[in-house]
């Protein structure tokens, strides 16, 4: 069974997308709707602009969930996924990939996702680091110990665990972590601490937005993020969609349990290939390859 996987933020690129939008008719329209519906010609950015630019969140997400869907509708009747999975952002992707959202729907709401984020971030400074080296739950009884907010955001795969919370958390966690044993405690380049308590305040926000979206049944099961289970049930979805916000990303146990399920081929639509290692790291023996 064919698995395909949306990456998300970090998969960005200056240049991504512009093979698409030379070589693919269907790719040229949809990114000049794109411009017409952000406002702006974020094209440009994505072909042209800098990686300053990229790293913005306004930016960033807009730009990976165009990559991954623009990249899906080229592959026509070759896109035959049995189930999907998107990795936080992701999830958008592959809701549009498989038809549960229209793509101007799913772009404004990951726009509104976007700027919520972002301006969460603003409002009280905040960071994510990669603890690599350790047990899951050697991280989570660290995390507890210490009294400031600090959480697990990103079960990426065993011996790598994404922390997320204040400045002051993530410092003193990265240097707790260290002495539990991490091979490595690496502060990310994001614009703060995504999933994680501190989304909170916008919370409600991006609620509204997916809550007015027309979410339709996926053409096949969508492994959600917040508990890495196969549904197909639009309000499921959009619940976890909204609780996705402050949740940590589950995808080693999506993986192990899309594998579980069948799953012996993972395809990775967008930009980069971490999902594809990520996988590899979960069962080494699926195969794995770019859409």
């Amino acid at each position: 069974m064919k698995a395909y996987i949306f990456p998300g933020q970090g998969a960005q690129f200056v240049g991504m997308g512009k093979d698409l939008y030379d070589k693919h008719g269907v790719a040229k329209v949809m990114f000049e709707e794109a411009n017409d519906i952000l406002g702006f010609r974020i094209t440009d950015l994505m072909f042209h602009g800098t990686d300053e630019h990229l790293r913005q969140t306004r930016i960033t997400q807009p730009a990976i969930f165009l990559h991954s869907v623009i990249l899906a509708a080229t592959l026509g009747p070759d896109f035959q996924p049995n189930m999907v999975a998107g990795h936080s952002l992701g999830e958008f992707s592959a809701l549009v990939a498989t038809k549960a959202l229209i793509f101007s729907e799913g772009l404004k709401l990951v726009s509104a996702r976007a700027m919520a984020m972002q301006k969460a971030c603003e409002a009280n400074p905040s960071a994510m680091a990669a603890i690599i080296g350790l047990d899951d739950n050697i991280v989570e009884d660290v995390l507890k110990s210490i009294d400031e907010i600090v959480v697990p955001a990103n079960y990426n795969s065993p011996g790598q665990l994404v922390i997320s919370g204040s400045m002051k958390g993530i410092e003193i966690a990265c240097e707790k972590l260290k002495e539990a044993g991490a091979k490595r405690a690496l502060p990310l380049q994001v614009g703060g601490a995504f999933h994680s308590p501190l989304m909170e305040p916008v919370k409600m926000e991006l609620a509204e937005a997916i809550n007015r979206a027309v979410i339709n049944t996926p053409i096949c099961p969508i492994y959600q993020n917040v508990n890495a289970k196969p549904t197909t049930d639009p309000v499921v979805i959009r619940q976890n969609l909204i609780a996705q916000l402050t949740s940590p990303v589950r995808w080693t146990q999506t993986m192990i349990n899309m594998i579980a399920n069948g799953a012996t081929t993972f395809v990775e639509v967008g930009p980069g290939t971490v999902l594809q290692g990520l996988v590899k790291k979960v069962d080494a023996s699926v195969e794995v390859g770019s859409a």
